[in-house]
């Protein structure tokens, strides 16, 4: 059986040109595979019988890092890579090594403002691609829209409450699943819409979830104060995580996706085995409400966000605190960290946004000039820059070196509370109330776009924006 790992692949198509052929005589490897966005290379082998993979991460690799010396390093490390293969991996680092030179300096632009739903929105997702993005209502359906042109593909139908969560099942993008008042979840297709499980066993709404890596599993996250594990083949519950004393809201798997971690109003956050449900460690250290808790993506580090106005960093392997993040005035409605784990951003009911090193744990910019809470922010895949969105009724573009506001998006009409990058990094959307913005660095004509606006003025029933 094929071992399926979170390949976030960008720039090869054709897989066939990087075969190689027999290693060894218990493995042997089938193909490299690059991974730009973090920087890495996937290996897909054969052992036994069985196709499986596994991801050489290059989380430090930089444009003066030398080439052959990593390789030699690799070569040690790993015995897939033999004296045969030097110079293809050589080709393949210098390739990374190009694309991450590559930085991404946008300017966005309103590309379409696009009516979504009849009754608010609660939750905005993007694909891995940002071909197409889903939203969730009040209205109790999920819609499926095409990010280029803001066609509805498809509206999900069967709830009987508000569609609160959604996620696509990423890298992959082929299901859906939704998580309603209802104290149901669903899994849908992508491709016809249809519907192949409900998921019942909640006695609460439901308001997170996420599919593992290896897309296998789905995760709920109720007001019940209990997570599920679903099968998502057959339909069944596989594991109840029971511990919590207060509603779940934040729920995430690490990368390889055998531990999931849950954040709750009980002020502990717990990383729990997927495999058997056991606790592994009880992150216990705030003294409010969690508002965000995430892996970083070599899942050495956690990271927690609370209403106490401190993020706080945690040893993922022994569960003790290694750091607790101060500044803010008010509470942390968001926090993330870039790709390579190396940058924490964090975001406040103050009205700031900060960034903080991970290695050194200083706070090395804040970020000023919204006007209200700042309920989202996000890295761009390349981590260059930042995205925030605010009740201030703007969305704004930051260089995550400097904390330099680069660029402000308005159009918006209240306040934003769901915003995100594409996998590319040239598309932003945002989404307020009824509507969705879409942004994208494609230039757009004045009139096109002052046209864009009128209409989305005067049809303030419901609308999505991208910008790109």
């Amino acid at each position: 059986m094929r071992t399926r790992v979170p390949l976030l692949f960008s720039g090869f198509q054709d897989y066939e040109a990087h075969r190689p052929a027999l290693e060894s005589k218990k493995m042997k490897l089938k193909s490299f595979l690059l991974r730009y966005y973090p920087p890495g290379i996937m290996l897909e082998y054969e052992k036994s019988g069985e196709l499986k993979t596994k991801s050489i991460d290059l989380l430090d690799l930089g444009p003066s890092t030398d080439v052959s010396a990593l390789v030699e390093e690799i070569q040690q490390a790993e015995p897939l890579i033999t004296a045969s293969r030097t110079e293809q991996v050589k080709l393949l680092i210098q390739r990374l090594q190009e694309k991450l030179g590559q930085h991404s300096n946008h300017t966005f632009y309103l590309f379409k403002v696009l009516r979504a739903h009849i009754l608010p929105l609660t939750n905005v997702a993007l694909n891995k691609s940002g071909s197409c993005f889903i939203t969730g209502s009040y209205d109790r359906t999920c819609k499926l829209w095409d990010t280029a042109s803001g066609e509805e593909l498809n509206t999900l139908e069967g709830h009987r409450n508000v569609v609160y969560a959604v996620a696509f099942n990423n890298p992959y993008g082929d299901k859906i699943a939704t998580g309603s008042f209802d104290k149901t979840c669903k899994l849908w297709s992508v491709e016809t819409g249809q519907c192949y499980h409900t998921f019942r066993g909640h006695r609460a709404e439901i308001v997170c979830l996420s599919f593992n890596p290896q897309s296998t599993l789905v995760a709920t996250g109720s007001m019940d104060t209990t997570a599920k594990l679903w099968n998502i083949q057959n339909g069944e519950e596989v594991l109840t995580l029971t511990g919590h004393s207060a509603e779940i809201v934040s729920l995430s798997f690490n990368t390889s996706g055998d531990r999931i971690m849950t954040g709750s109003f009980d002020h502990t956050v717990i990383v729990w085995d997927a495999g058997t449900g056991r606790k592994v460690h009880t992150l216990i250290g705030h003294c409010a409400e969690i508002s965000s808790a995430l892996f970083n993506w070599d899942c050495s580090l956690i990271l927690t966000g609370s209403m106490d106005k401190t993020c706080m960093l945690w040893d993922a392997t022994n569960g003790k605190c290694m750091a607790t993040l101060t500044g803010h005035e008010d509470e942390i409605l968001d926090s993330c960290f870039d790709y390579t784990g190396k940058l924490i951003a964090t975001a406040s009911a103050d009205g700031t946004a900060r960034i903080f090193s991970a290695a050194t744990r200083k706070c090395i910019a804040k970020l000023e000039g919204h006007e209200g809470d700042i309920s989202k922010i996000s890295f761009n895949p390349q981590g260059n820059r930042l995205l925030t969105g605010s009740s201030d009724k703007t969305a704004r573009i930051w260089d995550a070196q400097t904390g330099q506001c680069l660029q402000v998006l308005e159009g918006h009409t209240d306040e934003i509370f769901s915003c995100a990058f594409n996998y590319k990094g040239n598309i932003v959307i945002t989404a307020i109330y009824t509507t969705v913005l879409y942004f994208t660095d494609t230039t757009i004509k004045h009139d096109e776009v002052m046209s864009l606006l009128y209409h989305y003025l005067m049809e303030m029933a419901g609308h999505s924006i991208v910008f790109g």
